[in-house]
């Protein structure tokens, strides 16, 4: 795994990572009384209201697949070594105007390529799993609910 990407916390996205690496799956929500909307990617201002003040809120970690690839070739060498594999967009089940990227498998610390393609479906639902890559980087990952 030593080639494959890792994520680059910049100062609006690291308290992103940091929950990740504790387990838990938060987003970024405006916390000006009148808004309180939540938005992803992290950004200092509200894109609703243009307020600088914010909090994170905790997710449900669960969602649905609202689109995924299988890609062909894989661009990294890292990568092939993994193929077939998936990369999806999940819609988040509690903020479903909220969609990260990222990869189905079988658990917290299967590869890749650990879920049969055939398996995978736009409307799908899965549940949020943390997998530490490195000493620094958990990534969000997602196992189908059955």
């Amino acid at each position: 795994m030593d080639d494959l990407l890792l994520p680059v916390a910049d100062e609006d996205g690291a308290p992103f990572w940091a929950y990740a690496a504790r387990g838990e799956l938060r987003v970024q929500a405006c916390a000006d009384d009148g808004c309180g909307k939540l938005r992803f990617p992290p950004r200092p201002c509200c894109p609703h209201c243009g307020s600088f003040e914010s909090e994170w809120r905790v997710t449900s970690g669960r969602g649905r697949i609202w689109s995924y690839v299988l890609p062909h070739p894989p661009l990294l060498p890292a990568y092939a070594a993994q193929a077939p594999y998936n990369a999806v967009i999940v819609e988040l089940a509690d903020a479903p105007e909220i969609r990260l990227v990222g990869n189905v498998v079988s658990g917290p610390e299967a590869p890749l390529n650990s879920v049969d393609p055939a398996r995978l479906r736009i409307g799908a639902a899965v549940k949020a799993v943390f997998c530490p890559v490195s000493p620094d980087a958990t990534l969000v990952r997602w196992t189908l609910e059955r």
